[in-house]
């Protein structure tokens, strides 16, 4: 007998709350949690979010007899408590894998929180987590080049990698940039930076801070007998003008550019991370407003999201925030995105924010960049933290050295080696840490002012967004 068309209204829960239903390895997974308005049951909620993020609508609608929605239909297959929290729960979705063009974050954003953020029947909402099937990463690029790729590139093995966000950020000359740009690697930095927002402005235009930059890039390189780079940032107000950035990047011959991936869209970083394989360019990934939608422990997208969206649309490095700096973050949940980052196979571990295994196959893995108000005294923590697979990049840091940025760089160098040589004779550099650093600072001037500038310099607030753990 063949279906018939019944018009009317009927609750989401009876076609997509299916808890009986195992999900398939090729189904890609959400976890929600979720905030429904009073009175409304979770079970009714779970599915509406299936429904709206995937096939359904508010009403039955006579095309449905022309698909097969069993099998295109996004299904809540669990709730669960959210620890501590009574008024919200966590639903986990399977979407099956047609749903999603092949190789594209952007759609699969659109589908997963495009739209139902702004149904009616939720108070809040917030995307968790993703389960990537290996089946849809292997259809993504991923990254340029990778962490194992870009080592080889710049011959640094063995330590966390240097760097530098050039300040002030806004009003210096092209000239003056390179200047800072040169003292910062001549004095032991490996990169130095383009923060977000300095793209072409009338005091700096882009080509004269490109050509600057280069020639200090080349003249440290010269000094220093190392391999040296500048984020150079390539964002601009449409593709094709990022494009011609890039393009003259890579005819000065410097080996990096960067992306504001959030801000400039996951079309414009895919395309461009796929022009930076193809040109052999590294990919500096910057996450500027990312807090806008990550930070709110109830309704946005949880980082550890954006962080596997980036992995898969491309970037070579990707800032993670520092855990001990002057931005949000917690240091369970940051070890979790940043393992996303850098691992091949992240297992399910909650008490690290992380709802699902992930198998990332062969993708090449993501440098977590440490940012945000950190300074010398903070060296034993981060190298413990992010180990060797990381950027440390110190802006205030560094260049508010009382004897000027190559000193401050200097001691930024003396301080990560004599980290990294302690830890690797098996001493406890975060316990021992004021011992590791004071011996270097016996041969180091340059670390021992540094030591005293920052010894009163704390950032210690309350973190916002935490593990949900009771």
């Amino acid at each position: 007998m063949s279906k018939t068309y019944d018009a009317g209204v009927k609750e989401y829960r009876d076609m997509y709350w299916t808890p009986d239903y195992v999900p398939l390895d090729t189904d890609l997974l959400a976890c929600f949690k979720v905030t429904g308005q009073p009175g409304v049951p979770r079970e009714e909620v779970a599915a509406a979010v299936a429904a709206e993020s995937s096939t359904g609508t508010w009403s039955t609608v006579w095309s449905e007899l022309l698909t097969d929605l069993e099998f295109y239909k996004g299904r809540a297959y669990r709730i669960e408590d959210v620890p501590g929290d009574k008024e919200s729960f966590y639903t986990f979705i399977a979407y099956p894998i047609d749903l999603f063009e092949e190789g594209s974050i952007v759609n699969v954003l659109t589908s997963l929180v495009g739209n139902v953020f702004g149904f009616k029947a939720l108070r809040h909402l917030r995307l968790e987590d993703i389960r990537f099937p290996i089946a849809y990463v292997k259809t993504c690029m991923g990254p340029p080049s990778g962490i194992q790729v870009e080592r080889d590139k710049l011959n640094k093995y063995g330590r966390p990698l240097l760097g530098c966000t050039i300040k002030p950020k806004l009003g210096l000359s092209a000239k003056n940039y390179g200047r800072a740009v040169y003292e910062c690697l001549r004095g032991g930095l490996d990169f130095t930076k383009d923060d977000e927002n300095v793209n072409s402005q009338p005091f700096m235009r882009w080509q004269n801070r490109f050509e600057f930059v280069a020639e200090a890039v080349a003249a440290s390189q010269q000094e220093t007998g190392e391999r040296k780079g500048h984020y150079l940032n390539v964002t601009a107000p449409d593709p094709e003008e990022m494009y011609a950035r890039a393009e003259f990047a890579k005819e000065l011959g410097q080996p990096i550019i960067m992306h504001d991936y959030i801000t400039g869209g996951f079309c414009a970083n895919t395309g461009l991370a796929k022009w930076c394989r193809k040109n052999g360019m590294l990919l500096h990934i910057h996450r500027a407003m990312h807090a806008v939608i990550d930070r709110h422990p109830k309704h946005g997208i949880h980082f550890r999201v954006l962080a596997k969206c980036l992995r898969l649309s491309g970037g070579d490095h990707l800032h993670t925030g520092t855990v001990v700096g002057k931005l949000e973050g917690d240091r369970g949940s940051t070890l979790g995105f940043v393992d996303l980052l850098r691992e091949s196979f992240i297992p399910e571990d909650r008490s690290r924010g992380i709802f699902f295994d992930q198998d990332w196959g062969s993708l090449p893995g993501v440098f977590a960049v440490a940012s945000g108000g950190i300074h010398v005294w903070h060296m034993p923590a981060l190298v413990t933290i992010f180990g060797d697979d990381s950027v440390l990049q110190f802006g205030g840091g560094t260049q508010g050295h009382p004897w000027g940025n190559a000193a401050g760089a200097a001691a930024n160098r003396v301080a990560l080696e004599a980290c990294v040589k302690a830890r690797n004779e098996g001493r406890e550099i975060e316990k021992e840490a004021r011992d590791v650093l004071s011996e270097a600072a016996r041969h180091s001037p340059e670390l021992a002012i540094a030591m005293e500038t920052w010894k009163e310099i704390k950032f210690e607030f309350e973190t916002v967004d935490k593990l949900d753990q009771g």
